[in-house]
C-alpha cells in the first residue's frame, strides 16, 4: 500500500496531488483528504493524478463522490491525467474510460492548466 497525498494552494484552487495506488487500502485517506480540504472551505479543487499507476473502481468511487461534494456546495473540481490521454497508456485514464465516467470530469494534462481559468478542459 503506497499513497502519498500532498496539498498545495495555487490562486484560488487547492490542489492535492495523488502518488501511488488509489484502490481499497488507500482511497479512504483520500476521501479524508478531500473532505477536510472541503471542511476548511475550499471549494475549488484539483485532484492531480498524474503520478497515481494504479487505480481500482473504488479510487473512482473517491473520485465520482468527490464531484458530488463540491457540486453539492457549488464548488468546482478538476483532475489532471497525463497529457496524453488515452494515447499515452495511463492507467487511469484506461479504467476512467471503461466505467464510462471519465465524461463527468474536467481533465486537464498538468496542474498549471488546471488552474488556470482561462484553460480548456482536454476533451473526453
Amino acid at each position: 500500500m503506497t499513497l502519498d497525498v500532498a496539498e498545495a494552494a495555487q490562486g484560488r484552487w487547492t490542489v492535492l496531488h495523488i502518488t501511488g495506488e488509489l484502490d481499497l487500502m488507500t482511497s479512504p485517506e483520500v476521501r479524508r483528504r478531500v473532505h477536510d480540504a472541503v471542511a476548511e472551505g475550499h471549494r475549488a479543487l484539483v485532484v492531480d493524478l498524474s503520478d497515481v499507476y494504479f487505480c481500482d473502481s473504488s479510487g473512482v468511487g473517491v473520485l465520482v463522490a468527490t464531484r458530488r461534494l463540491l457540486r453539492s456546495c457549488q464548488g468546482s473540481l478538476r483532475v489532471v491525467l497525463p497529457a496524453g490521454g488515452m494515447t499515452d497508456g495511463s492507467h487511469v485514464n484506461r479504467v476512467l474510460t471503461a466505467l464510462g465516467v471519465r465524461r463527468l470530469f474536467e481533465i486537464y494534462p498538468d496542474s498549471d492548466a488546471a488552474v488556470d481559468d482561462e484553460a480548456e478542459p482536454l476533451s473526453a
